[in-house]
């Protein structure tokens, strides 16, 4: 890529006080791997699809990818679909692909999509199966034959105005045919819904105990049951959210977020960035007694049926680092009862003697009025929360004694220890766990939340591609706790920019986007109120009658202008009785016509001449 030479580059390199200490070129800059978001919805679910097939013949596979093993399993697959059947050359690229690229889901996408989008031509009957397919996946589930009736109507009403080449109609068999080739997961989705057909795709049973640490992982949210204070206020602020991470295998606690916002998709993201991340205790605040090793990709990720986990962002940041998602069967907490095991020992062991716990059932808190009760800090209970799951549940045996978190963890660990990522795959995922959005980009940068992002390196990036008015809205990446920067991802260079907030003050430093939502909503009210609505009425109406008197006093100026000037031209005319009595050009500009007229035409003037006798006699 070529470097400008241009004003700007001088303008860098001279080092004003305006400038930047440091300036840094796109060329230069470090770029987050492109993921699975930056490309059309159509392409994702191809690529997903890929992957899952993979992943099944992973299972079924017994022996090498070859065709003498792959064959048999692609038949049974791909039963009576052979247009959609793969060939097990194809297969075999598939997953070599994705195996070089070190499980990056980007890998499987058709590389053709950089040619355009093209789709076939739709000709024959086939304008009507789509309709009526449309009809057959629908929620309320209707019949085959429903479907069927409804294709054969609308392609015997089109027949009625053809004289020539009538449309087919193909048989019922051959239409059933149609609707069983089509891919079976979506399908599954429109008719009973994305849990009910993920249930039925899902890559593991979740009956299986776990052999290994990381194997299987659950997460789930829980309202605290403890009143906790403001730690400078020390007002009483409410019960915490707890998003909590357990191990199954070792029952040792992976990660956490805790927050007085309701769960979402933000608050799981933090917590599964914490378990996966090696935990620092150095910025507890407390000294502790032991480590936390606890950390790592963990294989698969049991959750619930909460909104903030049926999150593509979610899905796809889960895939791109390797970890399936599997959902729980509605009503059946019992399959994912480690996490909430856990949370029943927090309000058991930990919280009982703290003062300011609340009770779950009403009738247990009888005269009890925790809200007057509470002492504890938020930040204390932060730091004594760490200390219990350290120091204290990690290192006691449980109720049977048959298992100490910690060991088993550690044994698990000598035995098979679970993949880590990399420095640059943890600050990729990172990124990928942000909340996704999608911005304009402008002269000066982005805007975001009324804060302005903008960087040396996105200046130049304007500089070298231009933007047309589809290319010019980017999707972008805001960790909620943290708005100083967002993360753009530019589809020339096919990755991630950093972009920083152009904000002088420091004021978006570590600032989380709740608390900036917090600030505006005040500050917006503190100008509500301080407004003087009286004032401002008065003097609008003020403004309104003197503009009114202004229009008067102009319109009568105007009457006398030109009665003015009329009676300066009657003089100049020299109107009288022993005058003229008509108002006629002033000399100057009689002279003007005189001098400007154009040399006469002796055509014009024979062809005038008889008009001129004849006004004359």
């Amino acid at each position: 890529m070529m470097d400008f030479e241009d004003e700007f580059t001088e303008s860098t390199s001279a080092k004003k006080p305006d400038t930047p200490a440091q300036y840094v070129k796109l060329d230069d800059t470090e770029l987050v791997k492109r993921d699975l978001d930056t490309f059309p919805d159509f392409l994702k679910e191809k690529a997903l699809d890929k992957y899952k097939l993979i992943s099944f013949i992973e299972q079924e596979n017994s022996g090498g990818w070859t065709q003498k093993k792959l064959d048999p399993i692609l038949d049974k697959l791909f039963e009576g679909n052979t247009e959609k059947r793969p060939n097990w050359r194809t297969v075999v690229r598939w997953r070599k692909s994705y195996i070089d690229s070190n499980g990056d889901l980007a890998s499987l996408v058709v590389k053709r999509h950089k040619m355009g989008n093209r789709k076939k031509r739709v000709e024959g009957d086939e304008v009507f199966f789509e309709r009526a397919l449309s009809r057959f996946l629908d929620a309320k589930r209707p019949k085959v034959t429903t479907a069927y009736q409804y294709y054969k109507d609308a392609i015997t009403i089109e027949n009625e105005s053809i004289v020539d080449g009538k449309i087919p109609i193909i048989s019922y068999t051959a239409f059933n045919q149609r609707i069983k080739s089509l891919p079976p997961y979506p399908i599954a989705v429109a008719r009973h819904g994305k849990f009910k057909a993920d249930q039925w795709f899902a890559y593991c049973s979740s009956h299986i105990p776990p052999t290994r640490i990381l194997e299987r992982v659950e997460i789930d949210h829980t309202p605290l049951d403890l009143i906790l204070l403001d730690d400078e206020l020390l007002l009483p602020l409410g019960r915490p959210y707890l998003t909590l991470l357990v191990d199954v295998f070792s029952n040792c606690v992976l990660g956490f977020h805790l927050s007085y916002k309701a769960p979402s998709y933000v608050s799981a993201a933090k917590a599964i960035v914490h378990a996966i991340k090696p935990k620092t205790l150095n910025d507890v605040g407390i000294e502790l007694q032991n480590d936390w090793p606890c950390y790592g990709k963990f294989e698969t990720l049991v959750v619930d049926n909460g909104a903030e986990f049926w999150s593509k962002s979610l899905d796809h940041a889960c895939k791109e680092a390797g970890i399936n998602i599997q959902y729980n069967p509605v009503r059946k907490p019992w399959l994912k009862p480690f996490v909430e095991r856990f949370f029943g020992m927090i309000n058991q062991y930990f919280l009982t003697e703290i003062p300011g716990k609340t009770f779950s059932n009403i009738l247990e808190k009888e005269d009890y009025k925790p809200e007057k009760d509470a002492i504890m800090r938020f930040s204390v209970f932060v730091e004594e929360f760490h200390r219990w799951v350290v120091d204290i549940y990690h290192q006691d045996s449980d109720s049977r004694d048959t298992r100490i978190p910690i060991k088993q963890w550690q044994h698990g660990f000598d035995i098979y220890p679970p993949l880590q990522m990399t420095v640059e795959e943890e600050k990729r995922f990172n990124v990928l766990m942000g909340i996704t959005d999608e911005r304009t980009l402008t002269r000066n940068g982005f805007k975001f939340e009324e804060l302005m992002y903008d960087s040396t390196a996105l200046a130049d990036y304007r500089k070298h591609y231009p933007q047309t008015k589809d290319t010019i809205k980017k999707l972008i990446k805001i960790d909620p706790d943290d708005l100083s920067n967002i993360h753009v991802y530019l589809e020339e260079l096919e990755g991630y920019l950093k972009v920083p907030c152009t904000d002088t003050t420091g004021y978006a430093n570590g600032l989380s986007l709740h608390e900036h939502k917090v600030i505006k909503k005040i500050n917006r009210e503190i100008i509500r109120e301080t407004k003087d609505n009286l004032g401002l009425a008065k003097a609008r109406m003020a403004v309104h009658a003197r503009v009114q008197q202004e229009q008067e006093l102009f319109d009568e100026s105007k009457t006398k202008a030109k009665i003015s000037a009329v009676k300066k031209k009657v003089q100049l005319a020299d109107i009288s009785n022993t005058g003229q009595g008509t108002i006629r050009l002033e000399k100057s500009d009689t002279l003007s016509v005189i001098i400007n007229k154009p040399e006469p035409n002796i055509s014009d003037i024979l062809d005038n001449w008889d008009d001129d006798i004849e006004g004359f006699e």
